[in-house]
């Protein structure tokens, strides 16, 4: 499982024009879930998502969780996240998890996240959604649960 996290002043999903969900200070979210990861896969990156420590102390110090400032979290499904690049000009999406099984462990990230104390929000799986967000400084982080990098 694979998520891309940045720290945004807001974010919000829209689909077909309708803003469907939206945060103030928090976490930005996309998860792309690949053939073969588990529940586990999502423990991992949610406890990953609502421990990083990124947001500023009083000293200026990245070293609060989005839990610790009072945070939210959009969560967004993204299977092209599982892209494979390396290889001509058009990505290969065969890592991509099939809907039918990727849709749980989405669901679970999001329920392990709110179990980790995290207010969330969510994208509309499987919508053609537009995204928008201010990204707070910028400060992303990329993470997988199979520790690749």
């Amino acid at each position: 499982m694979r998520a891309v996290v940045q720290r945004v002043l807001n974010a919000s999903v829209s689909i077909g024009g309708q803003m469907t969900a939206s945060i103030e200070k928090g976490l930005m979210v996309l998860i792309g879930v690949e053939v073969g990861d588990t529940e586990k896969d999502a423990r991992y990156i949610a406890d990953k998502c609502v421990g990083l420590r990124i947001f500023d102390d009083e000293k200026g110090v990245p070293n609060l969780s989005v839990v610790d400032v009072g945070g939210s979290i959009l969560a967004v499904s993204q299977f092209t996240l599982s892209g494979d690049a390396r290889h001509g000009r058009r990505p290969s999406y065969i890592d991509a998890e099939r809907p039918e099984k990727a849709r749980p462990l989405f669901e679970t990230v999001k329920a392990y996240m709110r179990e980790g104390g995290a207010s969330v929000e969510s994208g509309t799986f499987m919508a053609d959604m537009q995204v928008s967000l201010v990204n707070d400084g910028p400060f992303t982080i990329l993470l997988q649960s199979k520790k690749e990098f």
